[in-house]
This record gives C-alpha cells, sequence and structure tokens, in this order.
C-alpha cells in the first residue's frame, strides 16, 4: 500500500506578490516537487495557485508560498481543498 496520499488545495497568497515574479517562482517550485496546476495573479492584487499532487510535496509548495521570491512580501496565505482540476504540468495562467 502507497503511504503517499494525494492532495489539491487552491491557496490565495495576499501582500506584495504581484510584480516581483512571484508566479514565474512558483511555478519552478512546483515543478522541482513534481505537482501539477496553475498559477495566476488576481485583481485584487493577490495571486491564486491550485496545486495537485502528493500531499508532502503540495504542504511543501504550502510552506515555501510563505517566502516567495526575494523581492516578495507575503502577508497571508490562505488555503482550502479543491477537487483535482485534472491539469498536467504546472502553467502560469
Amino acid at each position: 500500500m502507497d503511504d503517499t496520499q494525494e492532495a489539491c488545495h487552491q491557496f490565495r497568497v495576499r501582500g506584495h506578490v504581484q510584480g516581483v515574479y512571484y508566479r514565474a517562482a512558483t511555478r519552478d517550485e512546483a515543478i522541482a516537487l513534481g505537482l501539477r496546476g496553475w498559477v495566476e495573479n488576481r485583481a485584487d492584487g493577490s495571486v491564486s495557485v491550485v496545486v495537485c499532487g502528493p500531499e508532502p510535496a503540495v504542504e511543501t509548495l504550502r510552506e515555501w508560498l510563505w517566502s516567495g521570491p526575494p523581492a516578495a512580501r507575503v502577508d497571508s496565505v490562505e488555503a482550502e481543498p479543491v477537487a483535482d482540476p485534472g491539469s498536467e504540468g504546472f502553467a502560469i495562467v
């Protein structure tokens, strides 16, 4: 039996997270962790991330989202479980 559960979460990252390569850095981190999903800027200045994959890797990305790239300043990371959207790879929207 495989002990690694799959997880899918949507994260909303708030703070100074647009215009600082947050999406590109998130994509690179997610790919390195073997995750699939997407990341996009939101009109309210936040960044939305939908990510699916092994639960430990999703948790590692969640922790990374709190720091992001060097120029980012993260004030909050909200998370909620979501249904798997069936994404392949990891895209910037």
